[in-house]
């Protein structure tokens, strides 16, 4: 048949059949699209399994299970024999000792030694020699391994204390393996007893004083692993010091959350009490306490610190105190304003806070039931915390520098510029305030009593001179004749 005598219907229909082949191929192209996203993401799981999860799986269950690879193992076949030493040429000995269980079973385990001693080699170990002058430099160095994996806790430690004391040449100051023994170590989750809180090492008697207190007996029971400890309020890495900051009241209230609308229900002007008095001064109901009025800058709003090889605060209040005998209102009145000299940025004023006087007493807390409610502890004459008095600084390193100072200058009429921030209702009060009060009440009295005084003596005044007047109008201008007429004398 011819093509030109074809039926345009069947045109028709085949455009049709090739419209639905071209709309299935897109399909199949989607589908297979979609099908390949699918294995791709399939695949980016997977690699992400093998290559993260998997392998700390399995370090999980090495370190779960205890087991060690066999290079670990020859390590301790030496190193796990008790008495390992090296004798260091000053004389000391420099412990070469790893408790294989323990170590097989800490966080460190699933590393291996050489995930830390990477320039140890198996093959010439022993005839290596490392040139170790103090066993405390050996610490000090090695603990700069650590920064590799804990780059963030490394920057941490070295905004504290601990990393100051260590640059001001302080070898004492603690470092990582001090607190975080490397063939040891285990997550933190997993100390229970507050035995083995490493911070009693250097601070004894401090801890002594927190495990008799209320935290420390709740911390030693059975399950409360909840209870503050040493890290929770001072931290564990950046350790500020606690006598000059606000850490340690911001972490009372980070547990106490309701306290201050505790203490609104009956302490008056709350917010000010939590602002000038330390927990402790209250909570801690058999320490002494004192005063220590701070150099505090009114413009930046921060404290006075010290700078670096500059000890201008010593200076400045030995040069105002020439006896040595403390500073007395007219030298603590001297001493402020050495600190805002011409040229001097800021304005430097004093901040008084009331506080326990050590960091052992700062940690013996008592249960609330004991603690000091009784208003006439502080606000009455003579009180027994106003007895103690020191002006402070912040030192280079972060802790107060402090020198003592009389207790008058509290209730002297000459610290009233300088100490003014700082007045406890009954307790600084300054006596020749109290006689100029009275002058200026009985004063204020005598204006208008003795205006209204006047006022009566001046009306009464006037009221007698009306009085004679009047009796003066009313007498007769003639007096009356011998004879009884009045007016003149006889007619004949």
């Amino acid at each position: 048949m011819d093509s030109s005598n074809k039926h345009p219907m069947d045109s028709r229909l085949r455009g049709n059949d090739t419209d639905e082949k071209v709309r299935s191929t897109r399909k199949e192209c989607a589908s297979t699209r979609a099908a390949f996203r699918g294995d791709l993401v399939i695949a980016a799981v997977a690699a992400f399994l093998v290559l993260f999860l998997f392998p700390a799986a399995l370090m999980t269950a090495r370190a779960a299970d205890g087991s060690l690879s066999e290079e670990d193992r020859k390590c301790l076949n030496c190193h796990s024999s008790e008495g390992l030493k090296k004798n260091l040429a000053n004389g000391e000995t420099l412990s070469l000792h790893v408790p294989g269980e323990a170590f097989a079973k800490s966080v460190h385990g699933p590393l291996g030694c050489a995930g830390c001693h990477a320039n140890v080699n198996l093959k010439n170990h022993l005839p290596a020699k490392t040139k170790i002058v103090t066993a405390r430099e050996y610490s000090i160095t090695g603990a700069e391994l650590c920064r590799r994996c804990h780059e963030d806790k490394f920057k941490q430690y070295e905004g504290s204390i601990h990393a100051t004391l260590l640059r001001e040449g302080n070898q004492a100051a603690p470092v990582c393996t001090d607190c975080h023994s490397p063939h040891s170590i285990r997550p933190k989750a997993a100390r229970e007893s507050i035995a083995e809180v490493p911070c009693r090492k250097c601070h004894e008697t401090i801890f002594k004083a927190y495990a008799e207190s209320v935290h420390g007996r709740a911390r030693s029971q059975p399950g409360r692993n909840n209870a503050p400890i040493c890290a929770d309020c001072h931290r564990a890495h950046d350790v500020r010091p606690a006598s000059t900051g606000e850490q340690p009241k911001n972490a009372c209230l980070g547990c106490h959350a309701g306290a201050l609308s505790a203490h609104e229900r009956w302490l008056p002007n709350t917010e000010r009490h939590l602002e000038t008095v330390s927990c402790p001064a209250c909570h801690a109901p058999g320490a002494q306490r004192r005063v220590d009025l701070r150099l505090y800058d009114s413009v930046a709003q921060k404290r006075v610190s010290e700078k670096q090889g500059v000890p201008q605060f010593e200076t400045r209040a030995r040069s105002v105190d020439a006896q040595g005998h403390g500073l007395d209102a007219m030298a603590l009145r001297s001493l402020l304003r050495e600190f805002n000299r011409e040229g001097t940025e800021g304005r430097t004023i004093l901040r008084g806070r009331l506080e326990v006087r050590s960091g052992v007493e700062a940690h013996q807390l008592a249960d609330k039931t004991r603690a000091v409610g009784n208003c006439d502890s502080c606000h009455r004459e003579g009180a027994d915390p106003f007895q103690s008095v020191t002006v402070s600084i912040v030192g280079p390193d972060g802790r107060p520098l402090r020198y003592g100072a009389h207790k008058e200058v509290l209730t002297s009429a000459i610290s009233v510029d300088s100490v003014g921030g700082f007045y406890a209702i009954g307790g600084t009060r300054i006596k020749l305030l109290d006689v100029l009060l009275v002058l200026a009440v009985l004063g204020g009295a005598a204006v208008p009593v003795g205006h209204l005084t006047l006022k009566w003596l001046f009306r009464r005044y006037l009221k007698r001179g009306g009085a004679e007047n009047a009796s003066g109008n009313r007498r007769p201008q003639n007096p009356p004749s011998p004879g009884g007429r009045p007016g003149g004398g006889d007619r004949g």
